[in-house]
């Protein structure tokens, strides 16, 4: 089963109007003057879409968000709603960041939520699983990501509007990653869950990115692992050269 990999960057609460629109024309750049045989992710935060959308225009970028709201309307001060986020342009949405769910406390069952939304709007989903470290070392990261994946992927997800994208939450940020063999067997056990969840087709079709620390030095030997279908880059989605480099990586 060939699935297009997906090189995504989460810029998290970075980049301010005039740095974040030089950080796209460089990326939009290199991305035109190469290539590349995979897809690309831009999600900056809600302030700068619109500002964004215009610097990839012309592009085969995708721009998405970093949160969506499950509501299409209504008194949720300071939330986004789908529908807002496709007048925008976006046509994708993270959702179930780690960061999201141990900040604001966001439960399997609200990203469930936030998901069906997302693909009634026809926004395509990046829904994140991943453990602890105490998890880790207690032997229960398989049990967690499955358990993720049955709570907060939807009934309606397909290989067309979902993506999954494991982090270790340890591993975010801190330069530390799993071995190669430690992801190629969470995304193994995540594959299978998925297609005990949504049926085997679905599941051989669905992509499952890596995130938590991926980095031009570690990127071809995660990206060559046969369960990885991409990346969802923090740190190094910053930074224009590095973004680019871990996208030569992709399998060709």
């Amino acid at each position: 089963m060939v699935r297009k990999t997906l090189i995504a960057g989460n810029w998290k609460m970075n980049c301010l109007t005039q740095e974040g629109t030089q950080l796209a024309k460089e990326i939009a750049a290199k991305v035109k003057a190469e290539k590349f045989d995979c897809e690309f992710l831009i999600c900056p935060p809600f302030t700068l879409l619109a500002t964004i959308k215009k610097c990839l225009r012309g592009t085969k970028i995708a721009l998405g968000a970093q949160d969506v709201h499950f509501a299409e309307k209504g008194a949720h001060t300071g939330d986004i709603s789908p529908l807002m986020l496709t007048d925008l342009g976006c046509k994708y949405t993270i959702i179930g960041h780690s960061e999201r769910r141990v900040d604001h406390q966001e439960s399997n069952e609200l990203i469930n939520q936030k998901a069906v939304a997302a693909h009634k709007a026809g926004l395509n989903t990046v829904i994140c699983i991943g453990e602890t470290l105490e998890e880790r070392e207690n032997g229960r990261t398989i049990q967690v990501c499955q358990n993720e994946i049955f709570g907060s992927v939807p009934d309606d997800a397909t290989a067309k509007n979902t993506v999954i994208a494991y982090e270790p939450i340890w591993a975010i940020g801190t330069g530390k990653t799993p071995t190669v063999a430690d992801v190629q067997e969470v995304h193994s056990a995540v594959r299978k869950a998925l297609a005990k969840k949504l049926g085997k087709s679905t599941a051989d079709k669905m992509r499952i990115l890596y995130g938590g620390s991926v980095k031009p030095s570690n990127a071809k030997e995660l990206l060559a692992l046969p369960d990885v279908d991409g990346a969802l880059i923090g740190g190094a989605s910053l930074k224009a050269d590095d973004f680019i480099a871990i996208a030569q990586n992709a399998p060709k």
